[in-house]
């Protein structure tokens, strides 16, 4: 791996005055009241038996639904300045133009609770849980979804945008559409693997334009109805490739990695390239219109991404010789690549020309209650420790890193890996909802505290 080990300037150096210290979570993975208030089942909801370790589901997952003002009296305790949060599209919309009040509610009053507890409420639009009703209708292949996501934003806007200043449109497209239509793994459990590749690329760009059009849209729709003036991104996610070593050749390598001529779905330019500049990789061109791409490149006021490790460190990608014996690896298995937030944040900013925060960073860890009645994760607080000295870095080299939001303020509901892995600064006991903050969590609230890495 390259050099953050002989980087010290986190040892001695704040982060800017206003930056952006928070926690992040998602509405599935945390809520429950699966089918309470009105709720109609999503692709999550409905699809995931059988799919899902031990046959484990987000019905009840933290509870979060009826807990709310606990977790927020939890990140207020924390010190954050920012919480990301989505608002569940199944919770909120019966129907493509059913509203429902209740659910529209939950969000409404958890935006009040923030801002009486002093946090920036951060809203992601979309975060994987697709109602049924819209995976009935085609999902993402279908081409009415970009106008039923529209009208999706519009109702959340006109609800919180009088308090709500952070906007995400969609979180990962990289993964839902990737897990979700290619491999598999995630709902609604479809996999393009055995296409033929020219049925098989067909089909993704179908998929990855109904998603842009759907950002572009609501981007549109934000800018335009916003009560409050709106700052809007994506929170993306892609592979990041760490250069060999510092030299101007090993480090334009790493970055013609990331973004390839020639990429695919799991590539940030595959994403970022048409919303932030326009134009599209050689692959899509085929595929679009200059009045669409106009549509999906809206302007935008940050760049959102979510980096746990370097994809050069990965088996999955081929034969490697960075993938070593014994490697440091987290509970999900993935590799521990401290310098990944820097190298990312550099090349992103090299690219895209946007402020960048971190909108996920955090580590799975096999976490448990000792006999003290503490949860002591060592582990943890060393990850995100030497992560944030990548950041860091780029900030003292005036990279325009304005956030970052720890994954997860508390344990829960990991998608097709269930509840086991444990990503919280807050241990969750899943049998009594007690919330146990764990030994990183007052860790990092002295970092934002102080603003600068203890």
């Amino acid at each position: 791996m390259t050099g953050l080990q002989n980087y010290k300037g986190g040892n001695k150096m704040s982060f800017p005055k206003n930056f952006l210290w928070g926690a992040a979570s998602a509405a599935y993975q945390i809520e429950g009241a699966y089918n309470e208030d009105g709720k109609v089942p999503g692709i999550w909801d409905a699809l995931s038996e059988r799919h899902v370790k031990h046959g484990e589901n987000g019905n009840i997952a933290c509870d979060h639904y009826h807990r709310y003002k606990e977790d927020v009296a939890l990140l207020k305790k924390l010190g954050v300045k920012a919480y990301r949060f989505s608002v569940s599209w199944p919770r909120v919309m019966s129907g493509p133009d059913t509203v429902n009040p209740k659910g529209l509610a939950f969000y409404s009053d958890l935006v009040d609770e923030l801002k009486a507890a002093g946090i920036e409420p951060m809203v992601t639009i979309f975060h994987w849980n697709l109602p049924m009703w819209a995976h009935e209708k085609g999902g993402w292949y279908n081409a009415e979804i970009s106008d039923d996501f529209a009208n999706y934003a519009r109702v959340v806007a006109d609800a919180l945008s009088d308090r709500v200043r952070f906007w995400f449109t969609v979180n990962e497209p990289t993964t839902f559409i990737g897990n979700g239509y290619f491999t598999g793994a995630h709902a609604p459990f479809e996999s393009l693997m055995q296409e033929q590749p020219a049925v098989m690329m067909n089909k993704l760009a179908a998929l990855t334009k109904n998603v842009l059009l759907a950002h572009g849209k609501a981007v549109r729709v934000l800018r335009s109805r916003a009560k409050l003036a709106p700052k809007i991104g994506m929170a993306l996610n892609g592979s990041v490739y760490l250069p060999e070593n510092e030299s101007p050749d090993a480090i334009e390598k790493a970055r013609t990695q990331m973004f390839p001529e020639q990429a695919f779905f799991s590539h940030f330019n595959w994403w970022a390239d048409p919303v932030v500049l326009g134009c599209v990789p050689a692959g899509l061109q085929p595929f679009f219109t200059a009045e669409e791409l106009k549509l999906i490149c809206q302007p935008l006021d940050f760049f959102g991404f979510n980096c746990y490790n370097a994809s050069n460190y990965e088996e999955y990608m081929g034969p490697n010789p960075a993938v070593t014996p014994g490697m440091p690896r987290t509970a999900m298995d993935w590799p521990i690549t401290p310098d990944a937030l820097y190298w990312a944040a550099r090349f992103l900013t090299e690219r895209y020309h946007l402020p960048i925060i971190v909108t996920e960073n955090g580590m799975a860890n096999i976490d448990f209650v000792m006999s003290d009645g503490a949860v002591h994760d060592p582990q943890r607080i060393d990850f995100v420790k030497r992560y944030l000295a990548g950041l860091q870095r780029a900030v003292d080299e005036n990279i325009p890193v304005t956030g970052y939001l720890y994954w997860s303020i508390m344990d829960n509901f990991e998608w097709a890996e269930g509840y086991d892995k444990r990503f919280g600064l807050v241990y969750v006991d899943y049998q009594t909802q007690q919330r146990i903050p764990k030994d990183s969590f007052y860790w990092y609230a002295d970092v934002i505290k102080n603003n600068r890495i203890s």
